[in-house]
């Protein structure tokens, strides 16, 4: 089962009008997409995903609404050039998951899981781009051990980039994930290789460098009174938001709407334990 997380916090934030224009940057598997348009009459719904696979899997889940949604394959740095060429003046709000969908954590094939053996590849788009595979076998072991410090806030990302040399070449995720768990201690909630595969993912689909682009190109799409809703995962990507966002109000040109960020309540982490680390964080254009 597909749980869009905080879903009804960020439609709460958008403040969705039948007539609205909205965009929902990371459609995934097309929860909050769906949630959007079955809000709209005569308004649109642009459901854009850099993961071509997981935007097919939302054409199908969100066919009942298809006639208010336009679907769009592309990334963040491209969001602003592509809603320009659809001759579209401006948004009502936008809407971005930054989490990872459960059909790329659950499928081996897309190199995502730790918990199914799969091919080391972890791209949102399999088109093209290097691989985590890349990454683990060729990277200096110094520059592999700052990019899992830096992207994953592994305190022992030294440690673990010396077992990731001497064991390779690094075959598989759960080669991976063996080869990590030997020298992180288990805890209750992580398993021992999760920052290192996070780590990996960021860098391989530059999620770093894509989150800066949306948080430069949101302000210009969205119209004044219109509103940005962003779930963050991770406190790198939270801290980022929060001070765009207090950038964007101390320059008059926001409103933020949420002094601290919203979490899921305890009933929707019982259904959905994934939601644990989600925060949302919404201001509204001046």
């Amino acid at each position: 089962m597909h749980f869009p997380v905080l879903r009804g916090e960020a439609i709460g934030y958008l403040t969705i009008r039948p007539e609205g224009i909205y965009v929902d940057a990371t459609t995934g598997l097309g929860g909050h997409t769906a949630e959007i348009a079955r809000r709209l009459s005569t308004g649109l719904v642009i459901a854009n995903d850099r993961d071509p696979e997981s935007l097919d899997l939302a054409r199908k889940n969100t066919a009942e609404w298809c006639a208010r949604i336009r679907y769009h394959h592309g990334q963040f740095s491209t969001l602003v050039s592509a809603i320009s060429e659809m001759r579209i003046g401006g948004v009502d709000g936008l809407l971005a998951d930054l989490g990872v969908s459960r059909y790329q954590l659950t499928e081996p094939a897309r190199g995502f899981s730790i918990l199914a053996d799969g091919p080391l590849d972890m791209r949102m788009d399999p088109s093209g781009g290097i691989t985590a595979g890349d990454l683990v076998n060729y990277s200096a072991e110094k520059a592999l051990a700052d990019l899992i410090y830096q992207l994953g806030e592994e305190r022992r990302a030294r440690k673990i980039a010396r077992a990731i040399v001497r064991a390779r070449p690094v075959r598989s995720t759960s080669h991976l994930a063996g080869v990590v768990a030997r020298v992180v201690p288990r805890t209750r909630h992580l398993h021992p290789a999760t920052k290192t595969f996070m780590a990996l993912r960021m860098a391989v689909n530059d999620e770093p460098g894509e989150l800066d682009a949306l948080l430069a190109g949101a302000p210009e799409l969205v119209k004044s009174g219109g509103r940005i809703v962003i779930i963050s995962f991770m406190s790198l990507e939270d801290r980022k938001v929060k001070q765009k966002f207090r950038s964007l109000e101390l320059e008059g040109r926001a409103m933020v709407l949420t002094k601290h960020p919203v979490r899921p309540a305890e009933q929707e982490v019982e259904q959905n334990p994934a939601s644990r680390s989600a925060k949302l964080r919404a201001l509204e254009m001046r």
